[in-house]
């Protein structure tokens, strides 16, 4: 839950089916989990915004502070010897980051075009209208699907260098060995002599991470228990939210911070056709938001192949961008 990531929508059947289906073999499974990214409805993409505006979410105004602050440092590092490139965007969303970006290299003449790559095809959509208004000159092409599919698509559509950003700590989303597989699968898409621009939240005072996923306000647990709601509203379910309680925990040993939901009671729940089963205190996992240390993260660029080049941090060092080279 580290960036606004478009919501996965469900405008047709075969859509509603895929959400029917990983909410059932999540639910059916031991131990019980739901997928993170059903969490972004019109209504949990609200509460992410009101998460990222609360005072103990850090993630979203570190990375801000990047690129707000260190605007050119991170462009002279991916325009390298002036040459032109692709400059795609896994995950977009409303590109609030990298519009500082994409002002820097208009402004500076830069030879690039922008590809974003989101799920929801209302951000490709929003993105294609406004970006050529509030950045005059820009040259876009929104790309709507997959990651990998779209970026196999932006790799070859032309002969240009590739430069992939992969921001707001999406890659903390996944568990260590995964967020290895994904780098790699990235590079598989790339050339020699791409680059990929990572978010990366690093490890910190193990409070200060619990506060930013158990925040006083609620909003955290509310984001949760939405889902459940989305599955009532949209899959039938039945639902009682009540019955449910939001359970975050933090190990700085691994830096997995993990979210669960805890069933207060026995109690049958169900969910179109099916019945699932929980037992008091059985949980539902919810989602990963992995922290690293800065030599984590030089060693999963090394094991994809990729060579760390540059690395730009807030000032407090609890977040860094860094650029990686595919070798």
């Amino acid at each position: 839950m580290d960036t606004t990531i478009a919501q996965a929508e469900l405008s047709s059947p075969s859509k509603t089916n895929q959400f029917f289906d990983d909410v059932i073999n999540g639910l059916n499974a031991t131990p019980k989990y739901l997928n993170s990214k059903y969490f972004y409805d019109a209504n949990g993409d609200k509460l992410f915004q009101d998460l990222m505006n609360c005072e103990e979410y850090y993630p979203t105004n570190c990375e801000l502070e990047i690129f707000s602050e260190k605007t050119a440092d991170i462009c002279k590092a991916i325009i390298g010897n002036g040459d032109a490139f692709e400059l795609i965007e896994l995950g977009a969303g409303d590109a609030t980051k990298s519009s500082y970006l994409l002002k820097y290299l208009l402004d500076n003449e830069a030879s690039f075009t922008y590809l974003p790559i989101d799920i929801s095809s209302n951000v490709i959509s929003y993105l294609n209208i406004t970006l050529p208004v509030t950045l005059p000159g820009i040259q876009i092409k929104g790309l709507n699907g997959e990651y990998f599919d779209m970026l196999t698509r932006a790799a070859s559509a032309s002969n240009k260098r590739k430069v992939v950003m992969f921001l707001g700590s999406n890659i903390g989303n996944m568990p260590v060995h995964e967020a290895e597989q994904f780098c790699a699968e990235v590079r598989n898409h790339l050339s020699a002599g791409d680059m990929l621009l990572i978010g990366i939240d690093l490890k910190k005072n193990p409070k200060t991470v619990l506060a930013a996923y158990n925040d006083k306000e609620g909003i955290t647990k509310r984001f949760n228990l939405n889902l459940l709601e989305r599955i009532n509203r949209e899959l039938g379910g039945n639902f009682d939210a009540s019955q449910f309680e939001h359970y975050p925990t933090y190990d700085p040993e691994t830096g997995a911070c993990k979210s669960y939901l805890v069933s207060l009671a026995d109690q049958d729940v169900k969910v179109g056709g099916e019945t699932i089963s929980f037992k008091k205190d059985e949980y539902i996992f919810m989602e990963i938001s992995q922290k690293f240390t800065i030599a984590q993260t030089e060693q999963m660029a090394k094991k994809a192949k990729f060579k760390p080049l540059n690395q730009f941090y807030d000032s407090k060092k609890w977040f860094v961008d860094a650029i990686w080279l595919a070798e």
